[in-house]
């Protein structure tokens, strides 16, 4: 993973509170495990079947058998759990899952995402994304600002298919945070060195700016 894919997920801890259970989708999500300061508790979900996720292990410490919804090595803290994944969906249709953190390939301009299928290639799976975005609580995503090509990812409409008809509660990439309200999107933070011009360069989709005075702090802190 990039620099800019864990700075990414360093900017998502703030939202996730003290005590949450909090699942991590596939990609830059998954790297949130890592950034989690000590004393920040967090109860880590993988749909596969473990609550108790940890940081990544050290190469000479991986498990073969122990592996998040990507198939990448995880660890497991003190008191995990480990259960089927019906089971696991079980608590994600059911609502006990507080915060989803998600990737998206596109957000629209209500906040609305589409992270599971781009027309023309091969669908590799729809994984939990749209059970997580009707039964988690919140849902945060987690993405770059722009796609590999220079293209925005924070558009007016998407042009790959919607993942689930409910908008995300925030938005979070390298350069701002959005919020989301029955009017679409709120600029609420700017990395540093970040300009409203340059996100407003970057984002095709419209948005308010309300600006928080002081930078995000973790939460539950």
């Amino acid at each position: 993973m990039s620099e800019i894919q864990h700075r990414i997920a360093a900017r998502v801890v703030p939202h996730i509170r003290q005590g949450a259970v909090v699942n991590l989708g596939i990609g830059i999500p998954t790297l949130v495990a890592d950034h989690l300061p000590p004393g920040h508790v967090a109860h880590l979900q993988t749909e596969n079947g473990l609550l108790g996720v940890g940081p990544t292990p050290p190469p000479d410490q991986i498990d073969p058998d122990l592996v998040h919804a990507g198939k990448q090595p995880v660890t497991a803290r003190p008191g995990a759990s480990y259960f089927a994944s019906s089971a696991s969906f079980g608590m994600i249709r059911g609502g006990h899952v507080e915060v989803a953190v998600l990737g998206a390939l596109q957000i629209d301009a209500a906040g609305r995402i589409a992270n599971w299928a781009i027309p023309g290639k091969p669908v590799l799976g729809v994984g939990g994304a749209m059970d997580l975005l009707v039964g988690a609580r919140t849902v945060v995503v987690a993405t770059t600002h722009t796609a590999k090509d220079g293209s925005p990812k924070i558009v007016p409409e998407c042009t790959f298919p919607l993942t689930a008809q409910r908008p995300v509660d925030v938005v979070v990439t390298e350069a701002a945070t959005f919020r989301t309200d029955e009017d679409g999107l709120v600029l609420v933070d700017l990395a540093t060195g970040t300009t409203v011009e340059w996100v407003r360069a970057h984002t095709t989709a419209p948005f308010r700016v309300e600006l928080a005075e002081e930078p995000l702090a973790a939460a539950g802190q």
